[in-house]
C-alpha cells in the first residue's frame, strides 16, 4: 500500500505562517525606517531652503527677539509685502508633525542679530556633525546635534541652519 498524503500537515501550514509573519514584520520595520529616513531629507531640504533666507541677515520679527514658529514668521512676512505672498505660496512644516496652524520648524533670533532655524528628526542614527551643542544654538553652526531629551518626532537628533 501507498502512503498517500491528501494536504499538508497542521505543523508545516503552521511553519509556514510563522516564516511568513517574520518577514511582514522584517518588511513593516525596515519600511518605517526608510520613510523617517526620507522625512528626514525633505526637512533638511527645507530647512537649508528657507534658512538661506531667514539667517542670511537674521529676520528680526516685529514682536523682537525670541522663539518662533515658521508659520508665525511667514503670515508676518506675507502681511508686510505683496511680494511675499506672490514668492511664498507654499507652507512649509514638518512632514510627521506639522499642522496648519504650527510647522513645528522653529526659528531662534537673539538681541545681537544671531539666528537659527530647527527642527526635531526622526532617525535616532542620524550622524551628529555638530558634537559641541545640546540644544538649538544661534550662530552655532549648520548641521545634526543631540539633544538630552526627545522632541516631538521622538528622537534625540535634532538639524538646524544657522548665521
Amino acid at each position: 500500500m501507498k502512503n498517500c498524503r491528501q494536504g499538508f500537515s497542521l505543523i508545516e501550514i503552521m511553519v509556514v505562517v510563522i516564516i511568513i509573519g517574520f518577514l511582514a514584520t522584517m518588511s513593516i520595520i525596515l519600511i518605517s525606517n526608510v520613510k523617517a529616513k526620507a522625512n528626514d531629507v525633505k526637512r533638511k531640504a527645507e530647512l537649508s531652503q528657507i534658512g538661506k533666507i531667514l539667517t542670511v541677515s537674521c529676520y528680526v520679527p516685529d514682536a523682537g527677539s525670541g522663539t518662533y514658529d515658521l508659520i508665525y514668521l511667514i503670515n508676518e512676512l506675507k502681511a508686510k509685502d505683496e511680494k511675499y505672498q506672490q514668492a511664498i505660496s507654499k507652507v512649509w512644516r514638518d512632514p510627521k508633525s506639522g499642522s496648519e496652524t504650527q510647522s513645528n520648524y522653529i526659528y531662534i533670533v537673539t538681541d545681537d542679530k544671531k539666528c537659527t532655524l530647527y527642527a526635531n528628526l526622526e532617525n535616532n542614527n542620524e550622524p551628529i556633525t555638530l558634537p559641541t551643542i545640546v540644544e538649538p544654538t544661534p550662530g552655532g553652526g549648520s548641521g545634526v546635534f543631540a539633544s538630552s531629551s526627545k522632541g516631538i518626532n521622538n528622537s534625540v537628533k535634532y538639524y538646524q541652519v544657522t548665521n
